[in-house]
């Protein structure tokens, strides 16, 4: 064969992967619920599902995680969401019995949860500490969260604690989750859960939560008052403006957002792909006019930061959810929207598991998020002291 034959093969092979990337990108933009144009989509791990548990918090942290060890260019893992989800059972119980039954114990959590557990423990893969001992293909927690406010229920019933206790209920984890694992196979090593994060390089105290409210002071740290906060752990405060810069200039530069935040409001539809906040009330929208609002682009409310701390105060909008924030695209009027990263499954709704939520939409019903505290600005990253 010719050089020059050669050489014109070589470069219509070229050509025909060029193409195939284009049609890569356009796949994963085009189909949409209205039309939207991405600004940047950061790769992340495969969707999964929560199943019938309450551990969103879990499965969008981890994600984020997952999303993290991508960005730092290391190989792509698929943690456990259980291992994170049994030890933070283990901290509640102790608080729940300490507060003689006052204090939260339920399935849900905030993103530091997961954190707080990495500092201590470490994480593992999936494959080591799936978190499934009764006899299910998907995750159920409705029997086990019950079977345990019983326990607990019971050891503050007899008023005398024996010492044996944390054991007994540590027991009860065993039994559904499965005894925790003591290394990961990495590389043909068996690393310890601790060795694991050492050997990645992944360190949980470059990670920052963040939110906006102004019944505290801006540019300070509060305790956000939400049930799921069980663990009573501080966040940043900045104003809503900065808030939103904050959420953007991450996601430009290549760093995926946790979010937390309410999607009880009418304007949010996994099914439909969106969540909105259209700038006619919904009771005063005909049925054309609903269905439209999620077919269509339309307008949206001016959301301040008196609305945002109006719905936060009448529990109109509730930490009921995390997710995680994956991309950031923009519609023909100038509109933001954010490409979101559910744990209901890539095959429950279309999209993939994915859902776009509007500028507007984060703006009034974000509780808060997490980021790389590199993902800061840098202006409002000195406002913070960091």
């Amino acid at each position: 064969m010719n050089t020059k034959l050669l050489l014109k093969r070589f470069f219509l092979l070229w050509i025909t992967i060029l193409a195939g990337f284009s049609t890569m990108h356009a796949q994963e933009t085009e189909n949409t619920p209205i039309p939207l144009e991405a600004i940047k989509i950061i790769k992340t791990t495969a969707v999964k599902s929560q199943a019938r548990t309450g551990t969103c918090w879990s499965f969008a942290t981890t994600s984020f995680i997952e999303t993290e060890l991508l960005r730092m260019g290391k190989a792509e893992f698929d943690l456990s969401e259980m291992y994170f989800s049994r030890y933070a059972y283990e901290s509640k119980a102790d608080l729940y019995v300490r507060y003689h039954g006052m204090a939260n114990f339920g399935s849900g959590g905030q993103a530091h949860d997961v954190m707080n557990v990495v500092k201590k423990y470490g994480f593992v893969t999936e494959e080591s500490y799936h978190g499934i001992m009764y006899g299910s293909e998907t995750h159920n927690h409705r029997e086990l969260n019950t079977v345990l406010h019983a326990y607990l229920d019971g050891v503050l019933k007899a008023k005398q604690m024996t010492p044996v206790w944390k054991k007994a209920f540590s027991s009860l984890l065993d039994v559904y989750f499965g005894e925790l694992p003591v290394s990961v196979p990495v590389k043909e090593k068996e690393l310890s859960p601790m060795e694991f994060i050492s050997f990645l390089g992944f360190d949980p105290d470059d990670y920052i939560e963040i939110s906006s409210y102004n019944h505290h002071p801006y540019y300070s740290s509060f305790m956000l008052e939400v049930p799921d906060n069980w663990s009573n752990d501080l966040y940043y405060n900045i104003p809503l403006d900065e808030f939103m810069e904050v959420i953007q200039y991450a996601l430009k530069n290549g760093y995926s957002v946790c979010w937390d935040g309410d999607v009880s409001d009418k304007g949010f539809s996994s099914k439909k792909g969106l969540g909105i906040v259209p700038e006619k009330d919904w009771s005063d929208m005909s049925d054309e006019e609903n269905e439209q609002a999620f077919t269509q682009l339309v307008d949206e409310k001016t959301v301040t930061e008196d609305n945002r701390q109006k719905v936060f105060d009448n529990f109109s909008a509730t930490d009921d959810h995390l997710m995680h924030l994956t991309g950031l695209f923009k519609a023909d009027n100038g509109n933001y929207y954010y490409l979101t990263k559910n744990s209901h499954g890539k095959d429950r709704y279309d999209w993939g598991g994915f859902l776009y939520m509007s500028d507007a939409y984060v703006r009034l019903n974000t509780m808060a998020i997490m980021i790389h505290k590199d993902a800061l600005p840098k202006e409002i990253a000195k406002k913070l002291g960091l």
